[in-house]
């Protein structure tokens, strides 16, 4: 029933910039973690970002002073601004999120993920 929906991926050229959404619903009680990660040809997948429910960060050294994470409690949604891209950034990538459902509560806490952006940086 959770659902998380990507958006905001696209082609920029190096030095541009990009924001990346990821919205969950459907039944949601509660969000603990989210974060985002991303995979590119031939390498393994790697946690970008992430953020408490409290607010509390971390980034992958990759993309340190250049990607922000944050999060709407609201909303349900995480964003990933991402300003200086390089080539090596091109990757797919993921949100992920750390549910509790209305039905399962606390203890029934999982992780989703969303259906995948692509992210394309040209020379």
């Amino acid at each position: 029933q959770v659902q998380l929906v990507e958006s905001g991926g696209g082609l920029v050229q190096a030095g541009g910039s990009l924001r990346l959404s990821c919205a969950a619903s459907g039944g949601i009680f509660s969000i603990n973690t989210m974060g985002w990660y991303r995979q590119a040809p031939g390498n393994q997948r790697e946690l970008v970002a992430a953020i408490t429910s409290g607010g509390s960060t971390n980034y992958a050294d990759s993309v340190k002073g250049r990607f922000t994470i944050s999060r709407d409690n609201a909303k349900n949604t995480v964003y990933l601004q991402m300003n200086s891209l390089k080539p090596e950034d091109t990757a797919v990538y993921w949100c992920n999120a750390a549910v509790s459902t209305v039905v399962g509560g606390y203890g029934g806490r999982k992780n989703y993920w969303g259906q995948g952006t692509q992210v394309t940086v040209s020379s």
